[in-house]
């Protein structure tokens, strides 16, 4: 009987896959362009994903399918405006995450960042981004500590042996320091002095487990199973990034108590947060915040600021450093040089610099990935049922409509420059590189600050070159390696050689 059994179980498993895909191969959203068998199967996908190269795989999909590309049965990307606007922006901030965001739960918790309902999102929005307001980031105190953290930069330039540095562990050091100032000062890391320090960062930056939380997402029990066997790398261990954030939280909340009781010192280790700080707003007794939940939301910021600015800056500055990019620099050292040093954020080239490079190396290229709701949802002329994955990634929305980013793969920071108004418009429209809508990323304007200011620093002091090495080798191998939401330099270094101003004229 058992025998019998095993023929009919297989022939049942064959039958209903194949009405599966009948099925799939009729639906009214079967005529999205597309690979057939993407259609069928998100194996293609999956395949792409797992080795890191989701972003390239999407983006080659719609140069050769065009704005509207089936990925998966149950997922669709879009690369153009109209859908933009629809899926992050209808209805007040566009389609619900999907559950892909709770893998971006800190200790447990829920953060603004991974809740998926835009009403939830939406209040605890509107407790946090005061902190994040452009108002708030240049406020002498806090803009204060993101200066001190870009001279630490310069100096650490100045001082490498040969002047080489590797800028990516530099800079990722200057961005953890950068974003704990704004979190929960005087409780910040230093990075760019401090061995310890730096290990956290590295802790964050060096994380590897993109396979095992892909199965998190996917298959748990198969997650399960594989890490039984021994197949995955190790689960994603940041302890000493988890402690110095519930340090900070403890003290904070401790000194808060005591100023209350009227027992507060002036000791740094239990000072409270500066009140620019995140941390600060979020200890108000009025907002019933837990300490976990504090915690969670700064560990989730952290973690984003060092890796996204970190990214971002490391590419641009090699982007600036190679031969071609030498006039762009010295464009860049003449307009710095003349500058006062409260001019920062009104420096043309440079905000075209910098906007050049987000739109080429934008801190998160991947897709974003809404659901449709209930009821189903025409996206730019595509009918799609509730329930289906949408997106638009940035990387290729700063790429495809080359109407209105000609040369896209050609970083000309002059696109953003000289323009007629009506490109210009055009240009922002698909400016993508902080995503868009009320669930755009609530820390840009620190991020802006804090890259400013380190360009401004770094290009009105030094040129840089990218660094000879003993064998004859690219001192770094900058192609992308998709991460779970965000890319970095597949090398994860990056060797620049900085040469002092003064000295120019002699190397020349």
């Amino acid at each position: 009987m058992a025998l019998l059994s095993i023929p009919l179980l297989l022939s049942a498993v064959i039958i209903a896959t194949l009405i599966t895909y009948v099925r799939r191969l009729v639906s009214k959203d079967a005529s999205v362009p597309g690979p057939r068998l993407n259609l069928l199967t998100s194996l293609p996908l999956k395949y792409h994903e797992f080795r890191g190269q989701r972003t390239a795989y999407v983006h080659a999909l719609h140069q050769q399918y065009g704005s509207v590309v089936r990925l998966a049965p149950n997922e669709v990307a879009f690369a153009s405006l109209p859908a933009l606007k629809e899926i992050y922006m209808s209805n007040g901030s566009g389609y619900d995450k999907t559950e892909f965001y709770h893998l971006f739960r800190q200790y447990g918790t829920p953060t603004m960042f991974s809740t998926l309902d835009k009403q939830t999102h939406s209040r605890r929005r509107r407790i946090l981004a005061d902190r994040y307001a452009n108002s708030n980031v240049v406020k002498e105190e806090a803009l204060h500590g993101i200066r001190e953290r870009a001279t630490r930069f310069t100096q650490l330039a100045t001082s490498a042996p040969g002047q080489v540095l590797d800028t990516y562990i530099a800079l990722h050091s200057y961005a953890f320091d950068g974003v704990t100032h704004h979190l929960f000062h005087p409780h910040g890391s230093n990075a760019l002095r401090d061995a310890a320090d730096e290990a956290i960062m590295r802790e964050v930056s060096f994380d590897n487990s993109l396979v095992r939380r892909l199965l998190e997402y996917y298959n748990r029990p198969l997650e399960k199973v594989a890490d039984a066997l021994g197949l995955l790398p190790p689960q994603r261990s940041i302890p000493r990034a988890k402690q110095i954030v519930l340090d900070a939280v403890d003290a904070s909340l401790a000194a808060a108590d005591d100023n209350r009781m009227g027992e507060g010192d002036l000791k740094i280790e239990s000072a409270p947060a500066a009140n620019f700080t995140l941390l600060a707003r979020m200890q108000d007794p009025a907002l019933k915040l837990t300490r976990m939940q504090m915690a969670a939301e700064c560990m989730d910021h952290m973690a984003a600021g060092i890796e996204t600015t970190g990214d971002v800056l490391c590419w641009l500055m090699w982007q600036l450093s190679l031969p071609e990019c030498q006039a762009m620099q010295e464009r860049l050292y003449h307009e710095l040089k003349d500058s006062s040093p409260a001019s920062y954020d009104s420096l043309p080239y440079l905000q075209a610099v910098l906007k050049e490079g987000l739109r080429m190396f934008p801190s998160i290229p991947m897709s974003l990935p809404r659901y449709v709701p209930a009821g189903g949802r025409e996206v730019d002329g595509t009918w799609l049922p509730e329930g289906t994955i949408v997106s638009c990634q940035p990387y290729t929305m700063h790429r495809f409509d080359e109407t209105v980013f000609p040369q896209p793969d050609t970083f000309n920071p002059d696109r953003w420059l000289g323009t007629t108004a009506e490109v210009d418009a055009e240009m922002n429209r698909r400016f993508f590189a902080f995503s868009n809508g009320g669930r755009g990323c609530l820390g840009r304007h620190l991020a802006m600050a804090e890259m400013k200011l380190l360009l401004r620093d770094v290009y009105s002091q030094f040129q840089t070159v990218l660094a000879e090495t003993k064998d004859g080798k690219p001192p770094a191998d900058m192609s992308m390696s998709d991460q779970i939401i965000s890319s970095r330099p597949k090398d994860q270094s990056c060797l620049l050689k900085f040469i002092p101003r003064e000295a120019t004229k002699e190397v020349v």
